[in-house]
């Protein structure tokens, strides 16, 4: 089969398509024959050499895809051969051919092609278990998002506003806030031009936001202390902007905060099973009555993975790179 591998550590053009045996599947887990496979930033990290898979998974990048199951381990489960699913996969995504476990796939959502469901399992997963299940927002509480135009932030907008929350979210320019707006944020903040902290206080009323879904870090934390309401969460799934930063604590202590996160890839299966199950009874039935849609900025085959990779990087794109993998009919189904 066509793999893409990571030659070596450095940029871009380390990607290179290769042939590798077919994958041999373990207990628990199906084959899925690739349709295609979402661009992401851990990929990225992966090939820099900066995030390296956790033991057992392939050394492929690729964390989530959508295809058909030709093979694997039934036992215990819904899925057969032939079933068409989009999948969080620990690794080796960026290929015709990978295994992940099966509890870790999701059906197809009606009405959607394997191509656009391939764009849903990492961000989704990342967001619900971030968002909802570790910083627990609930009933009518505000969430902020930074990094609204990404992939991650896309999908937090959308699935945010779905279930009835007011969002804001921070972009890198004014096309950038337009579609976040779009995606259902009720105010977008250009982080060049404004700043966030005094933006959020007066459309707030001077209370803050309870949630805050951070990719950035670095020197951001200590406004986004000052941008939270009594009680509130700060839950950080990157560190772009740095590793460190300068604390006042008895801010935190006074207003009761709570400051979180965690990485998805090595958790365990269960949790991700547990996910899995949480976003088919709660989120599937949005996307199929399209109140969450797919953001999808830009498609390359397989073999252009270098040149996927470079647009991630120029932070221009607007939503989800994917990568396309047999004939266009397979991303129709």
């Amino acid at each position: 089969m066509r793999v893409i591998e990571i030659t070596q550590h450095g940029g871009p053009e380390v990607l290179q398509i290769r042939e590798r045996p077919m994958p041999d599947f373990k207990p628990g887990e199906v084959v899925i024959k690739v349709h295609a496979a979402g661009v992401n930033r851990p990929d990225v990290f992966q090939r820099s050499g900066n995030y390296a898979p956790p033991p057992g998974a392939s050394d492929l990048p690729g964390l989530e895809v959508a295809g058909e199951i030709v093979d694997g381990d039934f036992s215990d489960t819904h899925l057969k051969k032939g079933d068409l699913v989009c999948a969080l996969v620990p690794g080796g995504g960026y290929a015709e051919y990978c295994t992940t476990p099966a509890v870790q796939c999701l059906p197809i959502p009606k009405g959607w092609t394997t191509l656009e469901a391939a764009s849903l399992p990492e961000t989704f997963f990342t967001v619900w278990s971030n968002v909802f299940e570790r910083a627990k927002l609930t009933g009518s509480e505000t969430l902020l998002v930074q990094g609204g135009s990404s992939g991650i932030g896309a999908a937090a907008i959308q699935i945010a506003t779905a279930l009835g929350h007011q969002v804001f979210a921070t972009a890198g320019s004014d096309e950038k806030c337009r579609a976040c707006e779009d995606l259902g944020a009720v105010r977008a903040i250009n982080y060049r031009t404004e700043d966030f902290v005094e933006v959020v206080k007066s459309i707030t009323a001077g209370k803050g936001v309870d949630v805050i879904l951070d990719m950035v870090a670095g020197d951001y934390v200590p406004r986004e202390i000052d941008c939270l309401a009594e009680d509130g969460r700060l839950v950080f799934i990157a560190t772009l902007g740095g590793n460190s930063a300068k604390l006042n604590f008895s801010k935190i202590m006074m207003r009761r905060l709570t400051i979180t996160g965690s990485t998805l890839r090595p958790r365990p299966i269960a949790f991700k099973g547990e996910i899995a199950a949480q976003l088919q009874s709660r989120i599937w039935p949005l996307l199929e009555t399209g109140k969450i849609k797919s953001v999808i900025y830009k498609t390359f085959p397989l073999e252009q993975a270098a040149q996927a990779h470079a647009l991630m990087e120029s932070s221009t794109h607007v939503g989800k790179i994917m990568l396309t993998i047999g004939s266009p009919n397979d991303q129709q189904q």
